[in-house]
């Protein structure tokens, strides 16, 4: 049991409290001052088990704060990580759109209409401006027939190759970093 104090007994600039300790002082922390307190204090056998119960229940709340905590970081991790693809689907969705554009500019300068002139000065911005979204051109002439690039339309046998080889490319292919938009119609020649 704790001593209780006479109120008598205590001097005058100290103020009494329950626990015999000096009350706080303007400039002294509360928080550890009550810590101390509770520390300095004996606790009767059934207060004690209800502290017990008491302290059960604030750690199941803490771990109940700390998994609801960790739910909310992994939904705005969630949220941001949609919200990016969907950005991504979006480009995408246009870059396709565009990709008959990209036909018949590359149709006129095969051509010859766009050699020069102010329709060549157009069709190499909205080249730049496509490249700068992620658009590329799949490299199809000279390199190893790959069909998850390219799409084979006509094989041809050749005496000078080993591999089968892309040999002319019959309507060009874009990717968009590592997603295929479409792939590139191609002529392969195969070894005899």
């Amino acid at each position: 049991m704790s001593e209780s104090v006479n109120p008598e007994e205590v001097p005058e600039n100290e103020p009494a409290n329950p626990a015999g300790e000096p009350a706080q002082t303007p400039d002294g922390d509360a928080l550890s001052q009550a810590e101390e307190i509770l520390n300095g204090v004996e606790v009767p056998a059934e207060d004690s088990v209800a502290q017990g119960a008491a302290a059960d229940e604030a750690a199941e709340l803490k771990n109940d704060l700390l998994r609801l905590q960790a739910e909310y970081v992994n939904y705005r991790k969630r949220v941001e990580r949609d919200r990016a693809v969907a950005g991504q689907m979006a480009v995408i969705g246009v870059l396709n759109a565009i990709l008959p554009v990209m036909d018949d500019i590359d149709a006129a300068r095969a051509h010859g209409d766009l050699e020069d002139g102010p329709f060549a000065a157009i069709a190499t911005k909205l080249e730049t401006t496509l490249t700068t979204y992620g658009l590329e051109r799949i490299d199809a002439i000279g390199v190893p027939f790959d069909p998850t690039v390219h799409e084979a339309l006509i094989q041809q046998p050749a005496a000078d190759i080993e591999v089968d080889t892309v040999s002319q490319v019959l309507r060009n292919g874009y990717k968009s970093g590592e997603r295929i938009l479409r792939a590139a119609q191609v002529i392969v020649a195969v070894p005899e």
